[in-house]
């Protein structure tokens, strides 16, 4: 699981203001990692998280100039599918769209939406509030910029990040002038063809009911397109075999069995996703 952020955050918001633990971590015997040779080949991965630093640094040097920035969020999803859902969804097209890119990194995914704090009484539903969101989004794409990244891409899994996400990248973009780096806001990821509703009945044939295009179609706050994807990634977080064992392994009127035609549907989906995200970046760099 990729949830580092949150432990990045409270360290970045606790220890790390203070003089004494900073240069703690910053001995003066330390080897100078700018020069330091990579002592061996870099692996075929785009988390910069499991990655080393002289691989980052290499891979920036070799052109690997874009850095992708994921926003999901912890929420309530039903009682089959895990509060993680967006961070999952995010791990797999995220890792496809780097690899398909060619040429980018994927930073921590930022798994806590924004939103109001005092009213998250949803067990698990953690919120930031959006100016935290804003400040954290902000704090990372100037990081990027920092370490040589030229084009920074914003796009995420839930409806409530994109406006913040779009009034930073032109925040951002207004006061670097475009250069050295530019943010870009990918909404196509998020809304052409939302919940790959089109995809799901017209390509795959899955007809959900009721036939209406929405996240919540029935009782849940879940359905075939997030499910599949998020199987890909675990089936534990769809809780496959325990819904199978109970008579549950469907949703909106969709079977889910058998599990390996889920997992199919899954990674089409993931394709399909990658697609649109791919072109909107493309084009998005183009035209800037």
């Amino acid at each position: 699981m990729r949830i580092g952020f949150v432990v990045a955050l409270a360290v970045a918001l606790g220890s790390a203001g203070d003089p004494a633990w900073a240069a703690a971590q910053q001995p003066d015997n330390r080897a100078d990692m700018d020069t330091h040779p990579r002592p061996f080949e870099t692996p075929n991965e785009v988390w910069m998280e499991e990655l080393t630093v002289l691989e980052i640094r290499d891979a920036i040097r070799d052109g690997k100039t874009t850095a992708l920035i994921l926003t999901g969020g912890i929420e309530q999803n039903g009682p089959y599918l895990v509060t993680g859902k967006h961070n999952y969804v995010l791990e797999a097209v995220g890792e496809a769209v780097a690899h398909r890119l060619g040429n980018a990194l994927v930073a921590p995914i930022v798994t806590i939406e924004p939103g109001d704090p005092e009213t998250a009484s949803s067990p698990g539903g953690i919120r930031l509030s959006p100016e935290t969101f804003r400040a954290v989004l902000r704090d990372m794409a100037t990081s990027l910029k920092a370490q040589g990244f030229t084009n920074i891409v914003l796009f995420g899994d839930n409806g409530g990040n994109q406006t913040p996400m779009k009034e930073v990248a032109e925040e951002l973009n207004a006061k670097w002038g475009g250069r050295p780096a530019r943010v870009h806001f990918i909404e196509p990821y998020y809304r052409d063809d939302i919940w790959s509703c089109d995809f799901i009945k017209n390509d795959l044939g899955i007809l959900q009911q009721p036939d209406v295009c929405s996240a919540t179609r029935d009782l849940f706050h879940d359905d075939y397109h997030y499910s599949a994807i998020v199987a890909t990634t675990n089936p534990r977080r769809i809780r496959a075999d325990e819904r199978t064992k109970t008579g549950l392994f469907s949703i909106n009127g969709v079977s889910f069995a058998p599990l390996e035609q889920t997992l199919a549907n899954g990674y089409r989906l993931i394709e399909y996703r990658t697609d649109i995200t791919v072109r909107a970046i493309q084009e998005a760099i183009t035209g800037s």
